[in-house]
This record gives C-alpha cells, sequence and structure tokens, in this order.
C-alpha cells in the first residue's frame, strides 16, 4: 500500500479496512509505511527549509523504534540537531503534515547532549532512547544517540534498574496480571507488553536472561502484540483492555475463537510473567549486586535456603514425589520464590503423584493452601514447571481456561485457588479448616 501514500497525507483508513494483513504482519506493514512516508516529508522539509541535513536526524522512539506499531499507535519521533543547526523550520515542515493526518505524535527537537542529559534524570527517556532507531537524515547522528545512551544505561544500571522495576510493579497493582483476568490489560497488566519491554531493557544493563527465555518470551509477546493491534483497530481507537464484547472480533481477525484466543493470551501472560520474576529476581540477588551470599539454611528434606531462594541440595533424590510440595509450602510459608534451577530439575524428573496418596501428602496440600496470597505465587511456580499437573491431573482441564461471562474474573484455575486460599482467611470459624480450603 505505500504506493498509494502522497507525501502530504497517509491513508489510515484503508489501513484499518486492511483485510490481507492482520496482527503482528500489519504492525510491521503499517511501520514500514509510516518510514516511508515520513522520509517522503523529510526530503520534502529539506528542499522547503534549504537545508542540507547533514546536522539533523529523524529518529523513531519507543513503540515506534521498536516496530511494534498498531493504527491507533502514538507516533515517537526525535528530531536530532547539530547544536549549530536551527532545527525550527524542518520541525515544522515535519510534524504538522503528521498531525494534518489526524496521527497522535509524541515530538520533541534536541541535540544528542540535551537528549542523553534528559535520559539522565527521567526513565521513560532513558527506556526510550533504547529503542532509537534512524528513519532519516544524518544517520550519525542517530549512531551517536544510540551508543551513547546505551553506554549510559549500562553505567546507570545499579540505580535505573530498582526505579524500573518498582515502576512495573505499580503498574502490576494496578493493573492485575494478563494470565488470569478474563478483561486484560495486554500492556499494563502483569506478564504484558510492558514487562517484555522491562526484559528487553533490563537485559541491555545486564545480559541475565536464560538461555531458551529469549525465544520463549518473545514468542508470547508477539501473541499480545497481534491481540492489541487487532483491538485497536476493531474498536477504532488506542486501548489496551481487551473487554469482552471485543474478543470476538479480535479471534475473528486472528483466525480462532474468543476461548481460543483467551486461552492463547494467557498462555503468553504466564510466560512473559515467570520470565520477568525470575529474571528480575537474579538481576538484583545479592550475588549480582555484588553482596556477600549467607551459608545455605537446612529445613529438612534436603530443602534449604541459600542465596534468597528455596532450593534443594544437589544430592537429593528426586523420586520423591512429595518433594515439589513440600517446596512449594516451604516457599509460601516463608514468602521465598523457588529457585529456578531445582524447579527444572523437579520438572524433568519429578514423578506423578501416586494414587493414594502417601502418609502426609493431604496434610502439606491443606498447609499449602492455609498460606493464602503467598500459596497462589508458590503454585503457580509449579504450574510453570509441569509440576501442579503432576500433584493434580485433574487440574490440567482448568489451566488457563477463561470464563466468559461479566461475573467471573479470572480464569477457572486462577479462581480455584482464590477460592481456596481466601477461605483460608476463615478457617477459625469451622471445625475442619482441610474441608472449607479443599473444598474451595
Amino acid at each position: 500500500m505505500a504506493e498509494e501514500s502522497s507525501v502530504s497525507t497517509i491513508d489510515r483508513a484503508a489501513w484499518l479496512a486492511e483485510s490481507t494483513l492482520t496482527g503482528v504482519e500489519l504492525s510491521r506493514a503499517w511501520t514500514a509505511e509510516i518510514d516511508a512516508w515520513l522520509t517522503s516529508l523529510w526530503e520534502l522539509a529539506r528542499g522547503e527549509a534549504g537545508l542540507d541535513g547533514g546536522g539533523l536526524a529523524l529518529v523513531a522512539v519507543g513503540s515506534y523504534g521498536r516496530r511494534e506499531l498498531s493504527v491507533q499507535s502514538d507516533l515517537d519521533l526525535l528530531l536530532l540537531h547539530d547544536p549549530s543547526v536551527d532545527a525550527e523550520p524542518a520541525a515544522q515542515l515535519l510534524f504538522y503534515p503528521v498531525w494534518d493526518a489526524g496521527l497522535k505524535l509524541g515530538h520533541a527537537v534536541r541535540t544528542v547532549d540535551e537528549a542523553l542529559a534528559l535520559a539522565g534524570d527521567d526513565l521513560e527517556t532513558a527506556t526510550g532512547l533504547l529503542d532509537a532507531r534512524h528513519v532519516a537524515g544524518n544517520a550519525e547522528l542517530t549512531e551517536a544517540l544510540a551508543l551513547q545512551a546505551d553506554a549510559g544505561w549500562k553505567a546507570n544500571a545499579k540505580k535505573n534498574l530498582p526505579v524500573l522495576r518498582d515502576a512495573l510493579l505499580e503498574l502490576h497493582a494496578t493493573n492485575g496480571e494478563v494470565a488470569f483476568l478474563l478483561e486484560p490489560d495486554l500492556k499494563d497488566s502483569k506478564g504484558g507488553l510492558r514487562d517484555l519491554h522491562g526484559l528487553r531493557w533490563l537485559a541491555r544493563a545486564r545480559d541475565v536472561i536464560v538461555e531458551g527465555d529469549r525465544a520463549a518470551m518473545e514468542a508470547a509477546g508477539g501473541q499480545l502484540l497481534a491481540a492489541r493491534v487487532e483491538l485497536h483497530r476493531r474498536t477504532g481507537r488506542p486501548g489496551d483492555v481487551l473487554a469482552l464484547q471485543e474478543q470476538d472480533a479480535v479471534a475473528e481477525a486472528l483466525g480462532g475463537d474468543a476461548e481460543e484466543l483467551m486461552a492463547a493470551v494467557a498462555h503468553a501472560g504466564r510466560e512473559i510473567s515467570w520470565i520477568s520474576e525470575d529474571t528480575w529476581r537474579r538481576a538484583l540477588s545479592r550475588r549480582a549486586r555484588g553482596l556477600r551470599v549467607r551459608k545455605a539454611r537446612p529445613l529438612g528434606h534436603g530443602i534449604v535456603i541459600a542465596e534468597g531462594t528455596i532450593r534443594l541440595d544437589d544430592d537429593v533424590s528426586l523420586q520423591d514425589p512429595s518433594l515439589p510440595l513440600r517446596m512449594a509450602y516451604e516457599s509460601a510459608a516463608r514468602d521465598i520464590p523457588m529457585q529456578r534451577t531445582t524447579l527444572d530439575r523437579l520438572g524433568a524428573a519429578a514423578p506423578p503423584m501416586p494414587d493414594p496418596w502417601p502418609e502426609g501428602v493431604r496434610d502439606l496440600m491443606v498447609s499449602l493452601l492455609a498460606h493464602q496470597g503467598h500459596a497462589i505465587m508458590a503454585i503457580e511456580a509449579l504450574e510453570h514447571h509441569g509440576l501442579w499437573s503432576r500433584i493434580l491431573p485433574e487440574w490440567q482441564a482448568c489451566l488457563s481456561k477463561p470464563q466468559r461471562n461479566a461475573y467471573h474474573r479470572f480464569t477457572v484455575d486462577r479462581h480455584l485457588l482464590e477460592a481456596a486460599t481466601r477461605a483460608a482467611g476463615l478457617v477459625d470459624m469451622v471445625d475442619r479448616p482441610d474441608l472449607l480450603v479443599v473444598g474451595a
């Protein structure tokens, strides 16, 4: 469709009606269209302003820099200029056609030094520059900015990373979790696209992403981006909450039904959330910060607390089917996460729970559920490695299953855990706490 665009305008309505491209493919094509259009505007601006272009560069930042535009996305543009060049004439010739086309524009006009100075004090600017991409003009200016922004991000990691993590946690507290909400915020809920961006920015400062996780998180991000692009197109407006009334149309556009779409979205949210939690924990651990690590403390059954995690000794036999439950109980009771390596080991080797359950296992289950919110996080960690379904095979039918009605808030699996752990707060009112929490 690029050849149909003129220098003076861009036909967004045609792209909203485009039926041959969907999801991520549409996003990439729309981004390429914008690139071509802005390049044409650049050439026109150069000629009309009488500039040779040597001291100016047009730079895409944010979602535009990442090539993740939807047809309703803002265009985030930075006009870089050499200190000796007056950028105002070019700015007017570039930015006014964007507004005239009805596109939302986030724009700034700065020198390299000005952009870097602002990035040093403003997290949003700093992360935006990490996604900087050259569009037109002097590529050396863009390259200088990108290289120095990257170096500054690495040099200030000790200050910036905790601030970035806190900002993400604040979004989670406000917007819930993609994996379990029936109407998730695809961008700002826990496990959403903003968490994916946070992982990318974290990796630019500290290369702590485990082998295999990068491909998994990018695939999950692609699923969420596809849903977001189609949500914007179907509603004709920006917005990231995948509301119940929009799910059928978005699913149809992506070639499935709403239940399949929401199960895929929930799975993607689980994947990003798990990788994010594990990666951030390791990135901000005492060892990563160069602090002294305390000696391991034994908890019994080969389980120890070490380096701020619950883990197993290396020589422990993994054939005890109760070990995953014991690990989860210790994790929930102490509000300490389970070690990634230990969960990987158990996921590869732990046997299914036999029928009937061994003595003491039912008590372990009840004790785990009694720890309310901490229990949910521990159980989710087991399920990410296929361990919870080995304890309760029936759980597989509930996993990521949406309840598509206005009455329910959560997927079936999370609904059950929420019911059980909230019931644990009422155990003082009944004679059989075990029946209450397990029944719930």
